[in-house]
């Protein structure tokens, strides 16, 4: 049925000219369809996420879209450096490094556009890698 299928993550704003400022120049997504005063599509490695007004923006109280990234430390601190500013949550069975929340092998970190929408970077560890990356740290501090 739909699993073989193209899939768009709709994201609700009350201002596009200034939503796309944000996407385009803190997110560096590129415009994947022309100019409309409505709606703007951007493509993001397979997926298409597309930006529309709406007199519902920033009402999900929930995450919104979240990037899978291989260097989640690097992509905190190169959106920290363009002012985006990191919420923080508490939650359990997990702890926070500095912006980044830590559960198991996964890391989040989470933000906010313009509008409220809830935003995350994270990155999943591979547990059997970080556990000889530990064992091989230990071996050495022990010589």
């Amino acid at each position: 049925m739909l699993a073989g299928n193209e899939v768009t993550a709709m994201i609700a704003v009350t201002d596009l000219a200034r939503a796309r400022k944000f996407y385009e120049d803190v997110l560096g997504l590129k415009p994947a369809s022309p100019d409309d005063s409505e709606v703007q599509v951007y493509q993001s490695g397979n997926a298409k996420i597309a930006i529309y007004v709406s007199e519902f923006a920033g009402t999900n109280r929930a995450t919104a879209i979240t990037w899978e990234v291989p260097d989640l430390e690097a992509e905190v601190k190169d959106l920290k450096a363009k002012g985006v500013r990191f919420e923080h949550y508490d939650m359990p069975n997990t702890t926070r490094k500095a912006d980044i929340h830590v559960s198991g092998p996964i890391q989040n970190s989470w933000f906010k556009d313009p509008d409220g929408n809830i935003i995350a970077v994270m990155k999943q560890v591979d547990v059997t890698q970080a556990r000889q990356s530990d064992r091989a740290a230990s071996a050495g501090s022990n010589r």
